[in-house]
């Protein structure tokens, strides 16, 4: 039974009618497995799943409808990748051959040639380079600067290439053909690089005891005034390697060293060397 309302709504007055049964939901409705799977697969991994299974070329353009997204993926023409089951580390099929074990016992002794290599931080590496690629009168000086060693262990100038007022006779216009350096009587005289001495004697014009090493390729350098030198011609040197000590000998007013560099016969500022 209702009630009527001024508005016209009624009102029920007896017990709410029973809610009309409807079907029971079925927990256990059967699922589609492959599909399962590509639910929880992202689309970027089906893309990929579905470009490897098709064999697509290196190249394959790929819509999404979705979202308006292209995708230009590129699949690299490669072998397969085999993973190892041990490691988990994947190695390619088509990896280099084996290289062949190299071993050494333990004494083994290590030997290679300085004059071969060369760097900045080598300058008998750099000044064989120099010189094996051209003649050392087509060296620029800016190529030349510190390819050759210092000559004493420590350099100190007192008279420059160059022309000068004589100390022998007092004259000027004297031309200078090296660089005096200070050294008391029999301090060690250097080879500035590698070389062969070509000469170890007396210069009969003015350098006393003198002894010259060829360098290769048109340099050498000179050391003169040495009150005795322990090298002889035809012998080897090394950079560093002690070939006379200085003195006072030929045209000399007081013990130091005379050294000169000399480029295809002609006298050059030891500086541009040094």
């Amino acid at each position: 039974m209702a009630t009527q309302y001024p508005k016209g709504r009624r009102r029920a007055t007896g017990p709410a009618s029973a809610p009309s049964a409807r079907g029971a939901f079925t927990a256990g409705r059967p699922r589609d497995p492959q599909r399962e799977a590509r639910r929880r697969r992202g689309p970027f991994r089906q893309i990929t799943d579905f470009a490897a299974a098709s064999g697509m070329g290196q190249k394959a353009g790929i819509a999404f409808a979705a979202t308006g997204l292209v995708l230009a993926m590129t699949v690299p023409a490669t072998g397969p990748v085999i993973t190892s089951q041990q490691t988990g580390q994947a190695a390619s099929a088509l990896s280099a051959a084996a290289q062949p074990e190299i071993s050494a016992t333990a004494g083994a002794r290590i030997e290679f040639s300085r004059s071969q290599v060369a760097t900045k931080a080598d300058p008998d590496g750099k000044l064989k380079q120099l010189l094996s690629a051209q003649s050392a009168g087509a060296i620029t000086s800016a190529a030349s600067a510190g390819t050759l060693g210092a000559p004493l262990a420590t350099m100190t100038t007192v008279s420059p290439f160059g022309y000068r007022v004589s100390p022998i006779t007092g004259g000027s216009g004297d031309f200078h053909r090296g660089q005096d350096l200070v050294a008391q009587c029999s301090t060690s005289v250097l080879a500035a690089a590698a070389g062969t001495v070509t000469f170890a004697g007396w210069h009969p014009y003015g350098g006393g005891n003198r002894v010259v090493v060829d360098h290769g390729n048109g340099l050498k350098t000179t050391y003169n005034h040495l009150s005795s030198f322990n090298v002889s011609q035809g012998q080897k040197v090394s950079r560093g390697d002690v070939v006379a000590f200085s003195g006072t000998t030929g045209a000399s007013t007081g013990c130091h060293l005379h050294f000169e560099v000399e480029v295809n016969g002609e006298v050059v500022d030891p500086n541009g060397w040094l």
